[in-house]
């Protein structure tokens, strides 16, 4: 049963550094986008995605229920030990499934740490099903060639010393 008190809600900017918190102090494996400017922009570019769970004034829980027109997303489902096994897990999992389906997504995903035993049997407990008939390739972020990357992750060319020709 989830712990009486805890009430769910969109993040806002105030939440970005107690968001991180979070993901820090509850083992959540850290991606390159863990960091303020990163969370800024996920609110900024799609302000309802990031819906958090409050329970004494701390946030508790997370999820990213992002959605790109095409099919919606579910990740960084976090929540802090204190309160894991008490179904709050699950209901931060409905509201994205929630928010998806208002916004139109007709399909979703879950992106899931493959690695994480605690992540991989929650999720085996749900409706959701394991999918195997797809790969998931990634661009961007840390990885063995970080070398060259920008903030966001993706190589850019080097500017060029030839000023442009005039139009």
């Amino acid at each position: 049963m989830i712990h009486p008190g805890v009430t769910f809600r969109p993040a806002t900017l105030d939440d970005v550094d107690g968001v991180l918190a979070l993901w820090a102090g509850a083992g959540a494996e850290p991606t390159s986008t863990d960091d303020p400017d990163g969370l800024r922009a996920l609110l900024g570019h799609d302000a309802g995605a990031l819906i958090v769970a409050e329970h004494g004034g701390r946030i508790v829980g997370s999820v990213i229920a992002g959605w790109d027109g095409w099919r919606g997303s579910v990740h960084r489902l976090v929540v802090t030990p204190g309160h894991r096994r008490s179904g709050l897990g699950m209901a931060l999992v409905e509201r994205a499934e929630a928010r998806l389906a208002a916004v139109g997504a007709r399909r979703l995903q879950a992106i899931v740490v493959a690695s994480d035993s605690r992540a991989t049997a929650f999720w085996g407990s749900t409706a959701w099903r394991r999918q195997t008939e797809r790969l998931r390739y990634v661009r961007g972020g840390t990885g063995e060639d970080g070398a060259g990357e920008d903030g966001a992750g993706l190589r850019r060319p080097a500017p060029s010393s030839t000023p442009p020709a005039p139009g």
